[in-house]
């Protein structure tokens, strides 16, 4: 049986120019037609998120589409706040949660091309205390015993979840238990105190043997803060968010941006909205102990892009080149060999990014090479360099308990697909 579902009043779809921050450039602009897609059938983006908004399945969403360079879509429809009745904005920022793993490998991949480390390296080299991990296991009486790893983890490895760790939130193995109980992602530690307690801890799986969501990617934070001899937020800061003029993205929101960050919501046993409280809701308005390269990081739709704008580039966004064409392809070619699934059918992963490798079985078109992800909150991506498109996505919501979470969020990210793939006429 469905759960109710609340009706939020006064909703409409804003109509704005781009918002633009202080200093901040703006993006090319262009009529669909110009890029060759249909003005009418790309209103089918807007129109079916406005739906689900007015449904009460959503509370607010932005969407932007970009191709070849330009961006012909950029709404924003509902509210970031209903309780305050505020309107969802083109400018609101958002928890981007996993989103922040892409940027976190190009940080890495920066620190490559500078000849700190190479993908078929041990992660010990960089990290001594994983010299000595080891994995867990069980005896022929379920009794827990440690192995050793059958080889060293690589570079390559934990920047493609194949590493042998787990997150502690995404599944519920005895290794998970482990995790949750010492709080290794505990906001109020730092990124050293953080691989203290990693290091305390088992593997969940031999390195190579399979690919399993997890903490890899806030173990290259301490990675890139270490090698770059300067503190994570900084890195990040000055070598991509400065240069790309990504001007609201970062580990917390500052003061005098606090009004534009959008609730984060859940639905309750009975179908309705309400703000998520604690948990990975913690205190976005004040500079965090552990700046979490998987999982840390806020932003807004237009900051994204751009960034996105770059890796579709090659590298480059305007006259700043953060990377070489030749690592991008790197970071976006499927590195799991073909027994090896994620949890998502007909995508492979690279490095720090999954990558669609069977269109059919994703269940749809998407250009050869699409590379993508998204976030706890619902915040999603694609980059498909066939056909030069940029899509993003951003909510704020997860699905709760009760009924409603049996109905779960609408699949905005497929839906979003449907929507622009066929708005695409030459």
């Amino acid at each position: 049986m469905r759960a109710p579902l609340i009706v939020l009043a006064l909703t409409a779809t804003v109509h704005l120019q781009p918002s633009i921050a202080a200093g901040q450039q703006a993006l090319p602009t262009a009529k669909p037609e110009s890029v060759g897609m249909s003005s009418e059938r790309l209103t089918r983006l807007g129109d079916g998120m406005k739906s689900l908004v007015d449904q009460g399945r959503l509370a607010g969403v932005v969407t932007m589409v970009a191709r070849h360079g330009k961006v012909v879509e950029f709404e924003a429809t509902g509210k970031r706040d209903i309780a305050a009745n505020l309107p969802m904005q083109k400018d609101s920022i958002f928890r981007i949660y996993s989103m922040s793993k892409p940027i976190t490998g190009v940080a890495m991949m920066m620190l490559f091309e500078e000849g700190k480390w190479q993908l078929n390296d041990p992660v010990a080299k960089y990290i001594p205390e994983f010299s000595d991990l080891k994995v867990y296991g069980t005896d022929a009486g379920g009794n827990m015993v440690l192995k050793d790893q059958t080889h060293p983890v690589t570079m390559r490895e934990l920047m493609s979840h194949t590493g042998g760790f787990t997150y502690g939130y995404f599944s519920n193995t005895p290794v998970d238990k482990l995790q949750r109980e010492v709080n290794v992602l505990d906001v109020n530690n730092t990124l050293e105190e953080m691989i203290k307690r990693v290091t305390k801890l088992p593997l969940n799986a031999q390195p190579g043997s399979e690919w399993h969501y997890s903490i890899s990617t806030d173990i290259q934070g301490y990675i890139v803060q270490k090698l770059s001899g300067m503190p994570l937020e900084e890195f990040l800061e000055k070598r991509i968010f400065k240069p790309l003029d990504m001007v609201d993205t970062g580990f917390y929101v500052p003061t005098e941006k606090l009004k534009r960050i959008a609730e984060f919501y859940v639905y309750d046993k009975d179908g309705q909205l309400q703000v998520v409280r604690g948990g990975l809701n913690h205190d976005f308005s004040a500079k965090p102990a552990l700046s979490s390269g998987g999982g840390g990081l806020v932003s807004t739709a237009t900051d994204y892009m751009r960034f996105c704008q770059m890796l579709l580039n090659g590298g480059k966004l305007g006259g700043v080149r953060l990377l070489s064409p030749r690592s991008v392809e790197l970071m976006r070619t499927n590195v799991l060999p073909p027994a090896m699934p994620i949890f998502v059918p007909g995508a492979g992963f690279g490095l720090d990014f999954a990558v669609y490798t069977d269109a059919v079985a994703a269940g749809g078109y998407y250009g050869k090479g699409t590379f993508w992800w998204g976030g706890a909150a619902g915040t999603w991506f694609w980059i498909d360099p066939t056909d030069d498109l940029i899509v993003i996505g951003m909510i704020q919501q997860v699905a709760g308990t009760g009924a409603a979470a049996v109905l779960g969020v609408p699949d905005v990210r497929g839906l979003s697909h449907a929507y622009v793939y066929q708005a695409i006429v030459d």
